[in-house]
């Protein structure tokens, strides 16, 4: 795999070259990497005016003329206009950075401000919670109602109409002082992939607490969804979301966080199903002392589309951040977007963070697309740094393997086992563990036959 550690390098991506890009590559048919440090709003804008758009599909919807959104047009990422009124959210156009990988027309109906196609005794999408022993029952939270909307306000269309069309959020909390140690599990079920489901999904753990919260998805659906996550002062959360989605359905989620004093969040995200997956992350690391992890694994198939984007932003001095996904990608136009941002406020003195993407390509037809972003506003900080690779199965590695009387196909399922057991490992709930390594090898035998 070739690597970039970037510190100044404006990849051809930057720029809305795919030619480039593909050129330069020459990995399977993915995209090379491509990072880019973003240290001011003007760079950016030049390097996006510089080229054509890498995904332009020409979709234009009612009142959606312009070529920037007004939104999106803030000196750093951390001040996007934030809103829950529908009317301030114009529909993703090709035209706009945060959504010039994504494949709109397959994602439309999640931009349509529709309600959820709940029908008598056959609901959308059902919710199975399991609650640890010693912990508050299930709540539900309405719009305006703490702590629902204190740290997730929308920033785009999908995230605003799921808040407006979701009128009792699920609330799960670890209280005060409690370390809860099993698990809270939500099991959420599609009934079908013309049924539009909108959710918002509110987890908390209180001062001094500590608690991990796994959100699993299955069956199918079109699906908007909010996750809110307040980390209070002292206390340690994990949240671990799983799209396990059938091959057909589509997935839009904002997953927001804000970390205390003290305070550390660990977040996981595992995508491997669904036709159209997109799962935008966001943590605020509030005030000093806070930790946060993002962590991340995703397998894309033919003809599949899967898209994380992260940002962190240190808001307060002497905390602390990390990122880690790993991804790989077989079949006929099976693709992966990653897009990491990392904003160092002028008063986060004392920071250290940094970023990791890594994406193995195993067959003819794939891309993934890699962009790390770092914006830098003090130099007083103990350390910053991103890096991204993308490239193709080690030939070299099965070679070593199969000289050894291992034959190819185990060889095979080992050097891909290894790429991802690093991040497997980090998940402490076993049975997810154990499903991921299941759900890789399934994965890796569709490929082989």
């Amino acid at each position: 795999m070739t690597s970039s550690d970037v510190t100044d390098v404006k990849g051809a991506e930057s720029a809305g070259d795919p030619t480039a890009n593909e050129a330069a590559g020459n990995a399977a048919g993915a995209a090379p990497v491509s990072a880019q440090d973003v240290l001011h709003e003007s760079d950016a804008r030049d390097a996006r005016a510089s080229g054509a758009e890498l995904e332009s599909e020409g979709l234009t919807m009612t009142g959606q003329e312009g070529e920037k959104s007004a939104a999106h047009g803030a000196a750093n990422r951390g001040d996007r206009k934030r809103s829950f009124e529908l009317a301030d959210h114009e529909v993703p156009t090709s035209k706009v950075e945060e959504w010039r990988f994504t494949p709109l027309r397959r994602f439309a109906p999640l931009f349509e401000d529709v309600a959820t196609d709940d029908r008598e005794g056959d609901p959308a999408l059902d919710y199975q919670v399991e609650i640890p022993q010693g912990v508050p029952d299930v709540a539900n939270l309405a719009p305006g109602q703490a702590p629902r909307g204190t740290v997730l306000v929308p920033e785009d269309l999908t995230s605003a109409v799921a808040s407006a069309r979701c009128e009792q959020a699920l609330h799960l909390v670890a209280p005060k002082g409690t370390d809860v140690a099993e698990p809270f599990r939500v099991a959420i079920t599609g009934s079908g992939a013309d049924r539009r489901g909108n959710a918002h999904i509110v987890l908390e753990t209180e001062e001094s607490s500590s608690a991990t919260f796994v959100l699993n998805h299955t069956g199918s659906a079109q699906y908007a969804q909010n996750v809110e996550m307040v980390v209070g002062d002292n206390s340690q959360m994990t949240v671990i979301a799983l799209q396990d989605w059938d091959d057909d359905a589509l997935h839009i989620a904002r997953h927001h966080a804000r970390v205390g004093r003290d305070a550390k969040l660990k977040h996981i995200v595992v995508s491997l199903g669904g036709s159209g997956v997109r799962v935008d992350v966001i943590g605020e690391l509030a005030a000093p002392g806070g930790e946060l992890e993002n962590l991340g694994l995703y397998f894309s198939d033919a003809d599949q589309f899967l898209e994380h984007r992260l940002f962190v932003d240190h808001a307060a001095p002497n905390c602390t951040s990390n990122v880690a996904y790993k991804g790989a990608l077989q079949g006929a136009k099976a693709r992966s977007v990653w897009v990491g941002d990392v904003l160092i406020r002028k008063q986060a003195e004392g920071t250290t963070t940094y970023e990791l993407n890594r994406n193995l390509v195993l067959t003819e037809g794939a891309r993934a697309d890699s962009v790390p972003n770092l914006e830098i506003e003090t130099g007083e900080i103990e350390g910053a740094g991103h890096a991204a690779a993308t490239g193709r199965f080690d030939d070299e590695q099965l070679f070593y393997l199969m000289a050894r009387g291992i034959p190819e196909k185990e060889a095979r399922r080992l050097v891909v086992r290894g790429f991802f057991a690093e991040l497997i490992q980090q998940i402490d709930v076993p049975e997810i563990r154990e499903h991921l390594f299941e759900s890789i090898e399934n994965e890796l035998e569709r490929s082989m036959n």
